[in-house]
């Protein structure tokens, strides 16, 4: 008797073990029969149907959407990848609708979806690089600063940029931080800590009249590399203002200049630019620059918010270096994830 309960009965009259999908298959079957012969199935769900042309074409022409009022393109292109979530939305509507035009129609942003992101969802880290690197927006109001210092530095990055420095917290960061950096170097709100000598270290004007962005020279045993560390302006979602980004979008541009002009060939940008590598504003720092994550990560590595990170804006991008892997490390006391990579230098030009 206990064997029947795992028994079903087939067509010849016989007790067979169900095979894996059978259920799926008669479901499946059963739809197709419920639909035969609907009248109404082509005409069904128009609405729906309309919903997921035009979520196609948000997706796809992202980069048309004017930024004239409340920025509003900059603020889909930076939550683009979420815009997935409405196509199993979308189809599970067409089948309560019965309706082969929504179905249809479903296939539009799910094909828009995959060409635009499904690069990201392989692991493209290789096992190779000579220099580990990361970033970390500490948060100036971090309840603990010595046990975030401790956590990035246990990490193992050869070069580690900081965020969101306050006077009152350096001084930490600094003890916690100084058994494993002989070299470190703190710009106003940014710092760089490094395992080998820094020369050349001097803030960069973004435009804020404060100093949110530094350079320095990293001798690393592969060669020169030009570090940037960067912490642009906030952005803000304000119902009566939209997308408000217009200092970040100033700062963007300003410190994609200072890297055009950057002497060294071999560059590496560190930082929080309070945006992703699809907002168009950011186009003077991130067409000269290639993202790690993007060319080495696997997934999208959103690092903000910590606690259910929806978008990626702490950024390691790099130039004349090849990337190897990148990752986000562990959560800190930050509201930001850390961000890390490991690139190539040597075989670098």
């Amino acid at each position: 008797m206990a064997q029947q309960a795992y028994m079903t009965e087939t067509d010849n009259g016989g007790s067979d073990p169900e095979r894996p999908g059978a259920r799926f298959r008669r479901l499946m079957n059963r739809l197709v029969a419920d639909w035969r012969g609907d009248r109404l199935i082509w005409r069904r769900g128009l609405v729906v149907a309309a919903l997921a042309v035009l979520l196609a074409l948000i997706m796809l022409l992202h980069a048309q959407i004017p930024n004239a009022i409340g920025n509003l393109g900059s603020l889909i292109e930076t939550f683009l990848p979420w815009l997935g979530i409405f196509v199993p939305v979308l189809l599970v509507l067409a089948f309560v609708r019965k309706s082969a035009t929504a179905l249809i129609a479903v296939l539009l942003p799910s094909i828009v979806w995959l060409n635009l992101f499904s690069s990201l969802l392989s692991d493209k880290a290789g096992t190779g690089g000579d220099l580990t690197v990361a970033t970390h927006n500490v948060n100036a109001d971090n309840a603990d600063p010595a046990g975030t210092a401790r956590d990035v530095a246990a990490s193992g990055a050869d070069v580690v940029a900081l965020e969101e420095l306050t006077t009152s917290a350096v001084p930490v960061y600094e003890k916690a931080m100084e058994s494993t950096y002989r070299y470190h170097s703190v710009q106003g709100t940014v710092g760089l800590w490094s395992k080998y000598p820094l020369t050349g270290v001097k803030p960069v004007d973004i435009k804020l009249g404060w100093t949110r962005a530094m350079r320095a020279t990293v001798t690393a045993p592969a060669g020169q590399v030009a570090v940037y560390v960067a912490h642009l302006p906030s952005v803000r979602v304000k119902l009566e203002a939209g997308f408000t980004a217009r200092q970040r979008d100033t700062s963007a541009n300003a410190l994609g200049e200072a890297i055009g002009d950057e002497k060294l060939t071999r560059v590496v940008l560190l930082g929080d630019l309070n945006g992703t590598m699809n907002d168009r504003a950011l186009n003077a720092v991130t067409a000269q620059m290639r993202s790690t994550q993007g060319a080495a990560g696997s997934g999208f590595g959103f690092s903000w918010p910590a606690s259910f990170p929806m978008a990626r804006i702490d950024q390691i991008m790099v130039k004349g270096i090849e990337p190897e892997s990148s990752w986000t490390l562990p959560q800190t006391s930050s509201d930001h994830l850390p961000v890390a990579a490991r690139v190539n230098v040597a075989t670098s030009s």
